[in-house]
C-alpha cells in the first residue's frame, strides 16, 4: 500500500481569484512506514503572495523569483505521486490549487494520476466531533512533538501530518496485526498446538456441601417444590 501525506503552501486562500501555489512538500509510506522518499519544490507563482499568507509561512516574493515554475516539474510531480494514495489535511483546499495548476500546465486532473484522497481532516472531526482538529491541535492530542513549527512549512507540515495519521488509524494497524499474530501464538515452533496448563480444580468440603444443600431446600420451600437445581439434579444420573 502506497499513500503519501501532502501539503502545500500559497500566495493566498482563493485559487479561484489566481491565487498560486508556492510550495509543494509531500512524503512517502509504504505499508504504513515512512521510506524517506520526498518531493520538495518551492515555487514561482509568478504573482506576489498576500500579506496575511506572508504570515503564515514566511516565504517572500523575493526568494521565490529563480525557483521553477510548476509547469517546469509537473512531470517530476506527477510521477511521484502516481497510482498512490494522497493523504492531506484539509484536501478540498490542497486539491483545488493542484487542479488549478495542474490546468494551467494544460495536463490531466488529478484523479487521473493518483489513486484516491484521503482528508484526515473529515477523518479527526468524525473521530473527535465538536473539538478542535487543527494540525496544531492534532499534534498536541497524539503527542507528536511539533515544538519547531513556528512558521507553516509544506514539508514539515506533511511529516507532522503523517504522524498524525498513523496515529489517528493505529487501531486499523493494531487489528491487523492482532489477526496475523493469533494463528503464530496458537502454534509451537513445530506446528503443533500448545499444551494449556491443566486446571486445578478444588473440591467443595462437606461443610460447604452441607450449606449449599440447605440454602436450595430453603429454594424448595419458598418456590413450592420447584427449586430448578434440586430437579436438575434429580434428573442427573449418578454413578
Amino acid at each position: 500500500m502506497r499513500q503519501i501525506v501532502l501539503d502545500t503552501e500559497t500566495t493566498g486562500l482563493n485559487a479561484k481569484l489566481g491565487d498560486r501555489v508556492i510550495e509543494i512538500g509531500c512524503l512517502e509510506l509504504l505499508s504504513r512506514r515512512p521510506t524517506g522518499n520526498h518531493f520538495h519544490h518551492y515555487l514561482n507563482p509568478e504573482r506576489a503572495s498576500e500579506e496575511g499568507a506572508m504570515k503564515v509561512h514566511g516565504i517572500s516574493d523575493e526568494f521565490l523569483l529563480d525557483k521553477p515554475r510548476f509547469r517546469e516539474i509537473a512531470a517530476e510531480f506527477i510521477e511521484y505521486i502516481r497510482d498512490a494514495e494522497l493523504i492531506i489535511h484539509n484536501a478540498p483546499f490542497d486539491v483545488e490549487f493542484l487542479e488549478q495548476e495542474l490546468a494551467l500546465a494544460r495536463l490531466p486532473p488529478l484523479s487521473q494520476h493518483c489513486a484516491g484522497v484521503t482528508d484526515t481532516l473529515k477523518l479527526a472531526k468524525e473521530l473527535h466531533p465538536g473539538k478542535k482538529n487543527s494540525l496544531d491541535a492534532l499534534c498536541e492530542r497524539y503527542g507528536v512533538n511539533n515544538t519547531h513549527r513556528t512558521l507553516h512549512g509544506a514539508l514539515l507540515d506533511a511529516e507532522l501530518l503523517a504522524e498524525v495519521y498513523l496515529a489517528m488509524t493505529r487501531g486499523q494497524e493494531s487489528l491487523v496485526m492482532d489477526l496475523d499474530e493469533a494463528p503464530a501464538a496458537a502454534a509451537s515452533a513445530g506446528g503443533a498446538p500448545l499444551e494449556r496448563p491443566r486446571l486445578t480444580v478444588l473440591a467443595a468440603s462437606a461443610e460447604e456441601l452441607a450449606e449449599h444443600a440447605e440454602v436450595l431446600q430453603g429454594i424448595e420451600a419458598q418456590s413450592k417444590g420447584k427449586c430448578l437445581w434440586l430437579m436438575l439434579e434429580d434428573e442427573t444420573p449418578h454413578s
